[in-house]
């Protein structure tokens, strides 16, 4: 039995990786030379125009290579779009739809005819499932494309290959809604391949960005909701472990046009806070405020209820809008709590008419009614005290143009009822006791005229606070009012300039 020494078995029989090397030399090699048969072929026929059908069929038969004589050399593919609609944007999945016209450039190396030898045809059309196509894809895209697909290419002479389609690309975007209506939302657009790396593929654009966004400018049809601002892009290299993908990532930049917002959300609310500052100057001891301010609030929820699709919403957060209209009702809300306190002040005289106590006449019947330059009606002005008054006591008189009841509660007059008798006869009788019985009725008579004015007095004293109280609160809610819209305003023009 012949005994065989390793390493001899290991010089006769080759490895698995040199296996693999030969077997991959030898693939190519039959390729390249395959690949030079094919394009030595393409040739055209005397009386014929362009080039044979034997010689395309050889092509045709070789869809699954990437026509390129050196492999080592990437395809270079231009690729250019035109932003024909915007079909819609949808902020509660984040996704935007549009309608796009796609042109794709790229060099077929094996498609190459003498165009003087051909019939001076210098381009013809071919059917694109059968020519090597390269696979550029949007990596934003979200769903199947449902457009209809153009089933030709031209081929020119030289080998260059463009390709014209539609797109219906419904892509994801991270829309920024907090500005709403007044929003721009910037998507982006990556193409690239999805398989071959940049060793095989390479991209670049075939128009500038700048002919790219006149051309969708001038081209868009849609007038909806959404206008183009602006397309941009830039070229990069997209890495994903140890291979390279090289991408061009276009950016869209279109515009809300807030026309349709501001005619159905904003002025019609602005309209009912508008009547809800009205309503301070309806009388609040003749009229029931309050009623009304209440029938207010319940229109403007059914509003808000209506007008609740028009509002996007998604889980980044609230719009703008959204804040604006929480916060008018929240006012809305104020405005009635102002309208009880004020109709509870007025309606004191349930509490037996208790007198204004003296911290309420000095800080509201004079100094608030002094700083808010209350008008006193004229009837209730008396002339100022006397020449002989002390000086403590003008300290504590109010002004010429206060009621003289500001700082003294009004006190009921009573006077001692003096009963008249008759002249007492000769018997000590009285001659005429109805007069007596006359006497005391004009004694309570009096008694109740003068409980009459007392109750005048202290109703009147109290519908002056609630006046007063009414004017303070009014400018206050004016002053809330006027800076909430200042900041909304401000805030909404600053997120349209960026």
């Amino acid at each position: 039995m012949r005994v065989v020494h390793v390493s001899r078995l290991k010089a006769c029989y080759p490895s698995a990786e040199e296996l693999e090397e030969i077997e991959r030399r030898k693939v190519l090699e039959i390729f390249e030379e395959e690949i030079h048969l094919c394009q030595c072929d393409l040739t055209c026929k005397e009386g014929h125009s362009g080039p044979t059908y034997e010689s395309m069929q050889t092509v045709f038969d070789r869809i699954s290579f990437r026509p390129a004589v050196n492999l080592s050399n990437p395809t270079i593919a231009n690729i250019s779009f035109t932003l024909y609609a915007v079909l819609g944007v949808n902020e509660k999945t984040q996704i935007l739809t549009t309608f796009l016209w796609l042109r794709l450039y790229w060099h077929h190396q094996f498609l190459v005819w003498d165009a003087d030898d051909c019939g001076g045809v210098t381009r013809i059309s071919l059917p694109v499932k059968q020519l090597w196509v390269p696979d550029i894809i949007v990596y934003e895209f979200v769903d199947d494309d449902v457009s209809q697909q153009c089933p030709y290419v031209y081929v020119n002479h030289t080998g260059h290959i463009r390709w014209d389609r539609m797109l219906r690309l419904v892509s994801a975007c991270n829309l920024e809604i907090f500005s709403f209506p007044f929003d721009v939302q910037n998507c982006s657009f990556t193409f690239g391949s999805y398989m071959h790396t940049i060793r095989d593929v390479r991209l670049s654009p075939a128009l500038s960005f700048e002919e790219m966004s006149g051309n969708s400018k001038q081209y868009l049809e849609t007038s909806g909701e959404w206008e183009l601002v602006n397309i941009y892009g830039e070229t990069s290299v997209l890495k994903f472990g140890i291979d390279e993908w090289d991408i061009i990532t276009f950016w869209v930049v279109i515009k809300r046009r807030p026309v349709l917002y501001v005619v159905n959300l904003l002025i019609p609310s602005s309209f009912l806070m508008l009547i809800d500052i009205l309503s301070f100057y309806l009388p609040p001891h003749s009229v029931d405020r309050a009623s009304f301010k209440m029938t207010l609030i319940l229109g403007y929820t059914v509003f808000l209820l209506i007008m609740n699709d028009l509002l996007p919403s998604t889980a980044n957060g609230t719009p703008l809008i959204g804040i604006y209209f929480s916060v008018c009702l929240a006012l809305m809300v104020i405005s009635l709590l102002e309208t009880v306190i004020i109709t509870n002040v007025l309606h004191s005289n349930s509490k037996k008419y208790r007198e204004v106590p003296h911290w309420v006449r000095v800080v509201i019947l004079k100094h608030v009614a002094r700083m808010i330059c209350y008008q006193w009606p004229k009837e209730l002005v008396k002339p100022t005290a006397s020449r002989g008054s002390t000086r403590d006591d003008k300290a504590d008189r109010p002004d010429s143009t206060s009621p003289s009841w500001v700082l003294a509660p009004a006190t009921p007059v009573h006077t001692p009822v003096q009963h008249t008798t008759s002249n007492i006869g000769p018997g000590g009788v009285s001659s005429v006791p109805e007069l007596r019985q006359i006497c005391q009725d004009l004694s309570d008579l009096r008694a109740h005229l003068t409980l009459m004015q007392k109750e005048d007095v202290l109703q009147e004293q109290w519908c002056h606070v609630g006046y007063v109280l009414d004017f303070l609160l009014f400018r206050i809610y004016l002053i809330l009012i006027s800076c909430y819209a200042m900041v909304i305003i401000c805030m909404w023009c600053i997120w349209v300039n960026q």
